[in-house]
């Protein structure tokens, strides 16, 4: 076992399932994963310690005194199933590791799903959809092979057929194909517009499907009376903005819609996101080819005005850019 893990126990599990998550977008996966840990009462057994794979950005402040260098955390835990079939390890981690860690912070958890020969790995993230924050939030799906979304086809789920899982609730998987261990992750809908407030109404939606994989109850009512909550604010959010205008006449429902994409200016891109389009910036420098999966990158998180002028530029011959300095 790597230096960097530390097992408080090896507690004896049958026939395990590995649950992990770590926050993104619209705080779906960690809520999720959180919740579930809760409700079954799971218990601690190890920590990744951060040192390696963190890199600090800031300082904490308490009472007007800047405290000690604070690292995110990540810990597993495991449940042990009463039915006797796939208890679960689960694997929680407060923050993304630094973007160029990636790769050997997932190895470093993959490590201890080998560890316990665990049967297969789930993850939990979004799916930023073109829906509106009324309604039903649906489940997709992505795994390692053909064979396991065959057996998908028997739960209430879409199909991911192309695009990207960003962050580590993505590379973990790719990892565990890599170790020959079977994947899944299950991307809870979130609108477009409002990726970056919390939506536990994709976090629900994530767990009834899990739970139904599993063959497990927990009671969800607390996830489903935040999700009406988060959902009440939003409108009152958007009848604010409506009865914030000065006109006489009735608002249309085309601008009620400008009104929903506008939540989108009160969140921010998320920081794996922006960490990749600044890569692909400068791999596209150095090879314009890339430029085509930076454009989809830049429409993807519908930012592409924000960065026109940088990207155009990476067209322009190089007397053209001195002329314009």
């Amino acid at each position: 076992m790597h230096k960097d893990i530390i097992l408080i126990k090896k507690p004896e599990l049958e026939s395990p399932y590995f649950i992990a998550s770590l926050p993104g977008m619209g705080e779906v996966g960690i809520k999720a994963i959180t919740f579930l840990k809760d409700k079954l009462n799971a218990e601690e057994f190890g920590i990744l310690l951060p040192k390696n794979y963190f890199n600090p950005v800031g300082a904490w402040i308490d009472k007007g005194i800047i405290q000690p260098t604070q690292l995110p955390q990540s810990r597993f835990y495991y449940w042990k199933n009463p039915k006797r079939t796939n208890d679960l390890i689960l694997f929680i981690s407060e923050a993304q590791p630094a973007l160029e860690k990636g790769y050997a912070f997932a190895e470093r958890v993959i490590e201890v799903a080998k560890e316990f020969k665990v049967k297969r790995i789930f993850t939990f993230a979004a799916m930023p959809q073109p829906i509106d924050h009324t309604q039903e939030a649906e489940v997709w799906v992505t795994a390692t092979s053909p064979r396991i979304l065959e057996e998908l086809k028997n739960y209430k789920v879409k199909f991911m057929n192309s695009g990207q899982i960003a962050g580590l609730n993505g590379l973990l998987l790719s990892v565990a194909k890599d170790k020959n261990i079977e994947g899944v992750c299950l991307l809870g809908e979130i609108p477009l517009y409002a990726i970056q407030i919390e939506n536990p109404k994709a976090s629900l939606a994530i767990l009834e499907v899990m739970c139904e994989i599993l063959d497990i109850e927990i009671d969800l009512t607390e996830l489903i009376n935040r999700a009406r909550f988060v959902e009440e604010e939003i409108e009152k959010l958007v009848e604010y903005l409506k009865t914030g205008m000065t006109r006489d006449e009735e608002i249309t429902d085309e601008e009620i819609e400008k009104l929903k994409k506008g939540l989108s200016s009160l969140t921010k891109l998320p920081k794996s996101a922006q960490e990749k389009i600044e890569k692909l910036f400068e791999e596209a420098k150095k090879d314009i080819s890339k430029a085509n999966e930076l454009k989809k990158e830049l429409d993807r998180w519908n930012v592409y005005k924000e960065y026109e002028d940088r990207f155009l530029d990476l067209f322009k011959k190089p007397k053209q850019k001195e002329e314009n300095a």
